[in-house]
């Protein structure tokens, strides 16, 4: 094996898909149904939420992998991934069967087998290395990170890094055990979209010609902060009506005063000061900033979180977001916004483009800087 930093790493190729058609919010309990179970103190708070919801969020369309009519399921992780995956190795000019690794990232997964043999399968790849990553919002990064790593070591000459999050499975009204619901598990539900992106990385000697790699970061400050997104469910398999009975697999959120406790800190937010041990390890030029991608489903809280990266040389017009056209699909966004920046603007060398991301499960936060060369 090469010892590590021998190899320079490019993006060689994008790719990102979006089920169905465009939404607005007002049709948004059209696909995923409506409350009909939940208390009715819930379902009047629900209805005030979504209104706030149209203010805050400022997203006018959403994503679903489901049929208007029927209501089912037309796309699943594995699809979406798949079909992301094709225009990524399209553009990249490169043949399934020359992929040597796969790195697969999702926000969970309770499925055998994993991800991204399932992705390979579907690829029709007889044999590869693969990996399948589980870590919320930072899964998609750690992915990248993985790939990243293994062909700057020389492991691989080259990867294909995935990510999707199909969140409207877990918003449905038929997923619920309404009458248990609470409003913490609910406050997601105009924050989420379908949708997954792709990436297709290679060594390139050559260090120039394209958008390169210059590092991935992560990190981990959950180790004395409470869980602010999770489910109930234990560490081990629970029988599946006791499970539904109990309410054990809503996803509930913290919102309001809890998560803002646990967000911002006395000397700062958890983003802002991620961010700076970012750029201690690994410096960047900031001056040549030319999209910064924040990783977060409100557009409110990326615009607070641009008036503190201002004291770090970070200039507001640089936040780089595509919320307001598709919803938040989760994981997946840093790669459907960077298929965005590779096919819809016009990068000149020097150009850095920077993503960063708390997720707040566990509050684990990680980024990367890239550069035209």
């Amino acid at each position: 094996m090469e010892s590590l930093n021998t190899n320079c790493v490019r993006i060689s190729g994008t790719g990102s898909f979006l089920p169905g058609s465009a939404l607005s919010v007002d049709e948004v309990d059209d696909f995923l149904g409506e409350l009909t179970e939940a208390p009715p103190k819930t379902r009047a708070w629900l209805q005030r939420m979504k209104s706030m919801m149209k203010e805050m969020l400022e997203v006018e369309n959403y994503y679903y992998a489901i049929d208007p009519v029927t209501r089912q399921f037309t796309e699943d992780n594995i699809t979406m991934s798949v079909k992301a995956a094709k225009k990524a190795m399209e553009m990249a000019g490169m043949q399934a069967g020359k992929i040597e690794f796969i790195a697969y990232g999702s926000a969970h997964q309770d499925q055998m087998p994993t991800a991204s043999v399932r992705i390979q399968e579907a690829l029709g790849i007889s044999t590869c290395g693969e990996i399948s990553i589980h870590a919320n919002c930072t899964s998609a990064y750690k992915a990248f990170l993985v790939a990243y790593d293994f062909i700057k070591s020389g492991r691989y000459k080259n990867a294909l890094v995935l990510s999707s999050g199909m969140s409207s499975s877990m918003l449905r009204a038929e997923y619920y055990n309404q009458p248990l619901v609470k409003k913490e598990e609910l406050f997601l539900r105009y924050f989420l979209s379908d949708g997954a992106g792709a990436v297709v990385l290679q060594a390139d000697p050559s260090c120039k010609g394209g958008l390169f790699v210059e590092n991935v970061y992560m990190e981990s400050i959950g180790g004395k902060k409470p869980s602010a997104m999770k489910d109930k469910r234990p560490a081990y398999w629970m029988n599946p009506k006791e499970e539904f009975e109990k309410g054990y697999h809503h996803l509930s959120q913290m919102f309001q005063n809890e998560l803002r406790q646990n967000f911002h800190e006395a000397d700062g937010s958890v983003f802002l000061k991620g961010l700076k041990r970012m750029f201690e390890r690994y410096p960047a030029d900031l001056s040549r900033l030319r999209y910064f991608q924040i990783n977060f489903p409100s557009k409110h809280i990326a615009e607070l979180v641009m008036d503190e990266c201002e004291a770090l040389g970070i200039p507001k017009d640089t936040l780089y977001t595509r919320m307001s056209g598709m919803g938040y699909a989760g994981p997946p966004m840093v790669f459907i916004c960077l298929d965005k920046i590779f096919r819809e603007e016009s990068l000149v060398k020097g150009d850095l483009v920077l993503s960063f991301v708390t997720e707040v499960s566990k509050f684990m936060q990680a980024g990367f800087t890239l550069e035209y060369r």
